[in-house]
């Protein structure tokens, strides 16, 4: 996707700015692969220990209370995306009657990867609140303890 993404910019800039003859597909090809990449990237391309977080706190406590401030936060996260799933549904399945402005595709296609990221970011959660039920670290093999 990135390669297509830097193809399709370098294309707009050289016919914008030396063929003089912009062409308008190539920003919504841009912006909708940029959609794509960060959302898809984020589900499926990125370790836990990638995402941002505010762990002051966190690394502050006890091991059990490490896990237990684990636990509470992958169980919000489940309820919170859980909790917007239908309205997410619904805003997605709405856009299959709008297509794009220049390329025509319809934007429940474009939109559907936040779907996606969502079932991802459900599933990466629980599969993480499930182990810290059973007993597991999350310390284990962390970059920040394991130096």
């Amino acid at each position: 996707m990135l390669t297509v993404m830097f193809l399709t910019f370098i294309l707009q800039i050289v016919a914008r700015y030396v063929l003089n003859y912009p062409i308008g597909w190539t920003v919504e090809l841009c912006l909708t692969l940029w959609l794509w990449g960060v959302f898809w990237g984020a589900a499926f391309c990125l370790d836990d220990s990638d995402h941002v977080k505010f762990d002051i706190l966190y690394h502050a406590g006890s091991a059990r209370m490490r896990r237990m401030f684990a636990l509470v936060s992958a169980v919000a996260i489940i309820v919170g995306f859980v909790a917007a799933m239908p309205a997410t549904w619904d805003y997605i399945t709405f856009y299959k009657i709008k297509k794009s402005g220049t390329l025509r595709i319809r934007l429940d296609y474009v939109f559907s990867i936040y779907a996606i990221f969502a079932v991802a970011v459900i599933a990466r959660y629980a599969l993480r609140a499930f182990a810290l039920v059973r007993g597991k670290t999350l310390d284990e093999g962390d970059k920040d303890t394991a130096a």
